[in-house]
């Protein structure tokens, strides 16, 4: 019973992270070949027909690095200025468009700040430690409101699944800079503290 207990245990180890990988893998390339409806009807019937998979991504690839390529040169910078004035114009979709492009541009952008430094915070109360995320600092007008200080906006992340969690604003001085970096320390949250960061050397040297 124990030597079956451990084979058990040993294929669940094996099969369920197979599982998951080509499962979330499947969901992305599903979703990707939605981008095909950009092509010619008669194109897509036969790619349907033949059951061919996965070219919406190569299409999506090329759509992105055609749209960057575009973008990045002066006629490009001048229309996408063009079509964000007019978009800003139009009533409900600015508020949403607006809130939308400022998180993408801090996610996205070479020079955006967001998730790229770690940190210990007590959470939810004083004397229980998690891991958080610095994602930049408060406005001058909330800072004012506080008091005044040195405040950082932090995200704390919830486990397993981190895409859920809590914006605070701390002082400085409560956040504890961590020398893991944001991979690891996502692998760490959403592993529930299975995965720790540098290996099981570093629990035996505690």
């Amino acid at each position: 019973m124990l030597a079956l207990r451990k084979w058990l245990f040993s294929g669940l180890l094996v099969i369920v992270p197979l599982f998951i990988t080509l499962a979330v893998l499947k969901w992305i390339i599903d979703t990707l070949d939605q981008t095909l409806w950009v092509l010619p009807a008669v194109w897509q019937a036969w790619l349907h027909d033949n059951n061919v998979r996965g070219l919406g991504v190569l299409l999506t690839l090329a759509i992105l690095l055609g749209v960057g390529a575009i973008a990045s040169n002066f006629v490009g910078k001048r229309l996408l200025g063009w079509g964000d004035a007019v978009v800003r114009r139009i009533p409900v979709v600015r508020s949403i468009y607006s809130s939308v492009k400022q998180v993408s541009d801090t996610l996205f952008s070479e020079n955006g700040n967001a998730f790229r430094t770690a940190v210990l915070v007590q959470w939810p109360r004083e004397g229980v430690w998690t891991i958080a995320f610095v994602t930049g600092m408060p406005g001058s007008d909330v800072v004012e409101h506080l008091g005044g200080g040195d405040y950082l906006s932090v995200y704390v992340p919830t486990t397993p699944n981190p895409t859920g969690g809590y914006f605070v604003m701390l002082r400085r001085s409560d956040c504890i800079e961590l020398k893991m970096s944001v991979d690891e320390a996502l692998k760490y949250i959403v592993s529930m503290g299975v995965v720790v960061p540098g290996g099981p050397s570093s629990i035996a040297n505690k």
